[in-house]
């Protein structure tokens, strides 16, 4: 098997540095997501701590509002924020993860252009 000409490998390797591209422009914006979650269930939690502990709070279930305990309520938040959390930080490092990945491609990239450049 012959090795592919260096065209065909910057095409490759051009390519497999725009995927890493597109997968990482995800990645963020799944972040973007995740932190926007993260502030709206602090401002629940927020909320929660001005109410009294015999206030009375509803849950929306599809179409119907059910009431629900205080306590049970602030568990729910405070698990939610929890899992958020964790998903951030996986999603950080999912996100470090690939931009090292495309760093690598792109110098690879670069040193066969110079290559190419210097072969002309």
């Amino acid at each position: 098997m012959t090795a592919p000409n260096p065209q065909q490998r910057l095409q490759s390797l051009s390519e497999e540095y725009q995927n890493l591209q597109t997968d990482l422009q995800t990645q963020i914006t799944s972040r973007q997501r995740l932190e926007s979650q993260q502030q709206e269930n602090l401002a629940v939690r927020k909320e929660f701590n001005i109410l009294s502990d015999d206030s009375t709070i509803y849950k929306l279930i599809g179409p119907v509002l059910l009431k629900q305990e205080k306590t049970e309520a602030e568990s729910a938040v405070d698990g939610r924020l929890d899992f958020i959390e964790k998903e951030i930080k996986r999603v950080e490092q999912l996100i470090s993860d690939m931009q090292e990945q495309s760093e690598g491609k792109k110098m690879e990239v670069y040193q066969l252009q110079m290559k190419m450049q210097e072969a002309k």
